[in-house]
């Protein structure tokens, strides 16, 4: 079966780190009887290419030198440079329903797979409407969050889009809620995951001093500046460190924060470390933390899948009891829930999977099964694969 995904961007060589969890389900598509190619954006005049062995088809919507809504960073995040920015989603759409008309016109398709419907579910509905072709659209939250808090004209189109699909997938519960407290259709839940090899470490020794690991971009919604706060909320006993990895725009200002509390020793900021470098950060974590909030433009964490990393490495997870992370952690199981924007709550967490080794050692084992169970790339494409059968017998 022969699936269509449109995207908003997609790696524009071996090197480029855009989706990289959807290129790992995709690599597991032939095992499954299934095959994929893309239809995205340009970027700066890039045309038809193969990446990570697949075919992408890519579209253009403007003068080369312009041509950059996509991929350096967020769609939402580009439109707020200039009033250029603002006005090329337009041109986007433009480009994209002619880029899209060529295609199918061109080749065959069992499928078409939308991911972030706002503006691809649009393409969608061309592949349906002209070409027969059926739709199965996937809401990862961000587009549900930025439209109820900056453009409430456009919750009309997202239900739309969610009742011109034949299947409706979110990538958590969460998500899952509001995309039915916008429109009352039928919500399956597939998570995405990483790749996740065999550990067979299980026991992990305390280190000394206790390795406190978080690994985001750093930005506002990943909560980082709370975490730095809570050191000061930690036993004088305990001896530890916090290692932050990652880059972003909230960098500086977390650096500013643990210099101004005197904690610049017991922080490090490394920024974003070869994968040797963060296998042996995990292995040496005595926890990990995401504590991830609601940020001042209403956004949140999806799922988390950092989290899922760090199960796999058997640390001990602590999470904010929001968003998708509660698909994946569940309080007194699989980690510790603290709440958002709360210190010391997580100075308490932090705390008790330092001193408590019967809990630390019920939340890994119990985490690590749940990994596996629900979270396994087998699991998640036979999910998929019901998914597309299901299309297949509505229209055949």
């Amino acid at each position: 079966m022969k699936i269509l995904h449109i995207v908003t961007a997609f790696p524009r060589d071996e090197k480029d780190i855009i989706t990289p969890w959807l290129i790992e389900m995709l690599r597991h598509y032939p095992a499954h009887g299934l095959e994929a190619e893309i239809f995205t954006s340009s970027y700066q005049g890039l045309g038809d290419q193969i990446v990570h062995g697949l075919p992408v088809h890519r579209f253009r919507y403007f003068f080369q030198r312009w041509e950059n809504l996509t991929h350096e960073e967020t769609t939402p995040d580009r439109m707020k440079r200039s009033l250029l920015y603002k006005i090329m989603p337009a041109f986007y759409i433009i480009g994209g329903i002619i880029g899209i008309i060529k295609l199918l016109r061109k080749n065959q398709y069992d499928a078409v797979h939308v991911h972030w419907p706002l503006p691809h579910a649009v393409f969608g509905w061309i592949a349906k409407a002209f070409f027969g072709l059926p739709v199965v659209t996937t809401f990862y939250g961000v587009e549900l969050r930025w439209v109820k808090r900056s453009l409430p004209f456009l919750k009309g189109f997202l239900s739309w889009s969610a009742r011109m699909s034949q299947r409706v997938v979110a990538i958590s519960n969460y998500t899952a809620n509001e995309v039915r407290e916008l429109v009352d259709v039928p919500v399956e839940v597939i998570p995405y995951t990483i790749s996740l090899p065999e550990n067979k470490e299980f026991s992990k020794p305390q280190a000394n001093p206790c390795i406190i690991l978080s690994v985001s971009r750093l930005v506002e919604r990943k909560g980082i500046i709370y975490l730095i706060d809570a050191l000061k909320y930690l036993p004088q006993e305990l001896d530890v460190h916090l290692a932050i990895i990652g880059d972003g725009p909230e960098r500086e200002r977390l650096k500013e924060r643990a210099l101004s509390q005197n904690l610049g020793r017991k922080i490090s900021l490394p920024g974003w470390v070869s994968e040797a470098e963060l296998e042996s950060a995990y292995r040496n974590a005595s926890v990990f933390v995401l504590p991830a909030i609601i940020d001042s433009k209403g956004d949140t964490e999806g799922l988390g899948v950092v989290i899922l990393e760090a199960m796999n490495y058997k640390v001990p997870v602590i999470g904010s009891e929001l968003g998708g992370i509660t698909d994946i952690i569940i309080d007194e199981e699989t980690g510790l829930l603290a709440s958002e924007k709360d210190p010391q709550a997580l100075a308490r967490a932090i705390t008790r999977i330092l001193t408590d080794e019967a809990l630390r050692e019920k939340i890994t084992a119990g985490a690590y099964q749940h990994l596996k169970r629900n979270f396994s790339w087998e699991n998640i494409l036979e999910k998929w694969v019901e998914v597309y059968k299901n299309l297949r017998k509505d229209v055949y």
